[in-house]
Formats: C-alpha cells, sequence, structure tokens
C-alpha cells in the first residue's frame, strides 16, 4: 500500500468532513449505528475503529443511550483533531489515536466494535479482524462496512476516470482502495479466519440528494489523500480537475438535481 494512501493531514479532514461527509458517510453511519444498537447492554463499551472525523461517532452517540461509553479511534491524528473539534462536547465519548493492527487494549474489553468504512485500507486485514476479535468481550458484536464497486458507485468511478485522463502514465490511485475490496466471500473467509461466528452480510443501497455536483467533485479531489497525489505530480492544478469531474458528472448522471447512487456491504459478526 501507498504510504500516502494513509495520510489524511492537512486541510483534507476538513474537505473530507464538509463535502464527502454528506454524500457518503451520513446515511451510512446511521445504518451502522442502528445495526449495532440494540446489542448493546446498558452501561456498555464500544470501540469504533477508524473513526475519521467523528461522523459515525456522532451517530453513535444519537443511536446508543448515554450511559453506554464510546472509544473513537482513527491513525491520523490530524483526523482525530477535526472529530474532537467538532464533537468533542460528546457524552461519554473519547478519542485516541490507535493502530487499527496493533490495539492498546486488553483483551475482552469491550462490548462491540464498530468500523464505517476503514478496514479497506488496513495493510494487513486479517490481522486488524484478529485485533477487534481480541478486544472484545464474550458475546460481543462486531459491525463494519465495506463501499461496493466502482460500477454500483457511479460518482466515484466518474471521477477516478477523469483523474485517469490527466495522469495517464501515472494516475494517483487513493479512490481505487475504498472502492476495491467488496467481494463477499473473501470477506466473510477472512471474518471466519480471525474467530468470528453468526457472520452476517447486507448489501444496502441508497439514492444521496440534496449534494451540489461542485461539492461532490470537490470531496473526491480534496477530501482524500487524492489530493496529495495530485499536488506531488504539479502537472495540473487541482482546480482544473474538479472543474472536468463537475462536467463529467453532470454529463452522465444528468443535470441537478441529480440522486448520487451508492451501494455498501455491511457485516456484522459475533465473539462466541
Amino acid at each position: 500500500m501507498n504510504k500516502t494512501h494513509t495520510q489524511f493531514t492537512g486541510s483534507i479532514p476538513e474537505a473530507y468532513d464538509t463535502f464527502l461527509g454528506p454524500l457518503l458517510f451520513e446515511f451510512s453511519a446511521k445504518d451502522l449505528a442502528g445495526r449495532i444498537a440494540e446489542k448493546i447492554p446498558s452501561g456498555g463499551k464500544i470501540l469504533e475503529i477508524a473513526c475519521g472525523t467523528g461522523i459515525s461517532t456522532n451517530q453513535l452517540r444519537k443511536s446508543l443511550s448515554d450511559d453506554i461509553k464510546i472509544t473513537a479511534t482513527d491513525l491520523n491524528p490530524a483526523m482525530l483533531d477535526f472529530a474532537k473539534s467538532k464533537h468533542g462536547d460528546l457524552k461519554n465519548v473519547t478519542f485516541e489515536v490507535a493502530d487499527a493492527l496493533s490495539l492498546s487494549f486488553e483483551e475482552n474489553s469491550f462490548d462491540a466494535v464498530v468500523c464505517q468504512f476503514g478496514i479497506m485500507f488496513f495493510p494487513d486485514k486479517l490481522k486488524g479482524l484478529q485485533e477487534m476479535y481480541r478486544v472484545l468481550k464474550p458475546g460481543g458484536g462486531l459491525a463494519f462496512n465495506v463501499w461496493d464497486s466502482f460500477e454500483k458507485n457511479p460518482c466515484a468511478s466518474i471521477v477516478y476516470d477523469v483523474i485517469e485522463h490527466y495522469f495517464k502514465s501515472d494516475p494517483p490511485q487513493f479512490l481505487k482502495m475504498p472502492f476495491g475490496f467488496h467481494d463477499i466471500p473473501i470477506i466473510r473467509d477472512l471474518i471466519e479466519s480471525a474467530g468470528f461466528n453468526n457472520i452476517e452480510d447486507h448489501t444496502v443501497s441508497e439514492i444521496i440528494e440534496g449534494s451540489e455536483v461542485n461539492d461532490v467533485a470537490t470531496g473526491f479531489i480534496t477530501g482524500n489523500p487524492n489530493i496529495i497525489e495530485i499536488n506531488e505530480r504539479a502537472t495540473v492544478e487541482a482546480s482544473v480537475i474538479i472543474n472536468a469531474a463537475e462536467a463529467a458528472l453532470l454529463e452522465k448522471l444528468g443535470p441537478p438535481p441529480i440522486g448520487f447512487a451508492l451501494q455498501e456491504i455491511v457485516f456484522l459478526a459475533t465473539k462466541t
């Protein structure tokens, strides 16, 4: 994995939250929180991995009773700083830097582990799942989601094609990562190999309305490490790519208001 692909630094957290949050993360965060909420006992503890800017953390807090404690973690200090600045006053929520492949928590510590769109970035996905299993209490629940393919998420595919057009010999590869880990049998095998039981998978489709096309283009270019790769190549300005991506989205998806079709896969499992 290119190390750049995990560098959510500088202006990226704000762009991620502002432009991609309403499009990609708000609905799925609410869906994921709803699936795990009923499985948490009163006074329980949740570990959130790859919390990003706190979008999923906020939805978890809204969906759970106040006495349930949430430990929200991320590998990137800049993302956590943004999360704390926006959601630092949430009751019974703490934010910590953590490496999902080497968690500092004791085994059998949490009643649930939640991860929204994070496992795709793990360099060793089995190790990450094993760590989740280790820190869960017996009977604890796992809930995470991944994006389905480019074909099922056309807005991402359209933007990637525009990026590739401007960098024919060496295109930034970031977008292939979040949309490149969606083979259900492979993922189920990994979950089972980590020790989990009662594995479920649910394909979730949604049409997101209300996002401005320029915001979508801006988010996909500047709200993730794409912008680092583009700036490193220094052959075309990001603004040029954003304008081209906006035009391509309008051409292929129709005039505003556009409903952006998205598809994810949710996995649930239990430590027994």
